[in-house]
């Protein structure tokens, strides 16, 4: 129900991010990827599209922090890139509070103890994400995910909630140091 209100209520700023991103990604405002959720089951999430597909004379993406445009880094700052993920909490894909889907390719990397990250449904923000966000390291960052499905409640959802709202206004942790992006998990070794 919350989601639905949510889509409703940033309907307006929803498409003139979706009209300024289709211009500065040539007609693509839309990003989608293949996440794990719940029990490790795949779904394809939908954000904003930050980036442009600029490519090396070899074919090869260039990096993060040359692709993000003007336009994606505000809507990045200001945290609008997730607002199309409320469909996904629609869709019962996700939820507004639980660890972030990550990419599929770290499901074999994972420990034992972080892949119980995948024993609730992931969220549009979580414990980690009010606890630093990108700032923190994969481990921080592992451990607050295990720390919230040990701990899971209302109560706690309600905090993060909460938590949420100041860190966005606050723009607290969106990018971890010398990062456009979070750098890649490459596993415990």
């Amino acid at each position: 129900m919350l989601s639905f209100i949510g889509l409703v209520a940033a309907s307006p700023v929803f498409l003139v991010v979706t009209l300024l991103l289709a211009i500065a990604n040539q007609g693509k405002p839309f990003f989608f990827q293949l996440r794990p959720g719940k029990d490790g089951r795949i779904f394809r999430i939908v954000k904003f599209k930050t980036m442009n597909d600029k490519r090396d004379g070899h074919g090869n993406l260039l990096p993060d922090a040359q692709r993000l445009t003007a336009v994606g880094r505000f809507v990045r700052k200001t945290s609008l890139d997730e607002i199309p993920q409320l469909i996904n909490v629609l869709k019962g894909d996700m939820s507004l509070i639980g660890p972030r889907p990550l990419l599929v390719e770290y499901l074999p990397l994972y420990s034992k103890e972080q892949s119980r990250r995948h024993e609730v449904r992931p969220g549009i923000t979580g414990w980690a994400q009010v606890n630093g966000r990108n700032a923190l390291g994969w481990q921080q960052k592992f451990a607050h995910d295990v720390w919230y499905v040990d701990h899971l409640s209302f109560a706690l959802d309600l905090k993060i909630l909460f938590m949420t709202v100041m860190k966005v206004f606050k723009s607290e942790g969106i990018t971890q140091q010398g990062q456009a992006t979070m750098e890649k998990f490459t596993g415990n070794n």
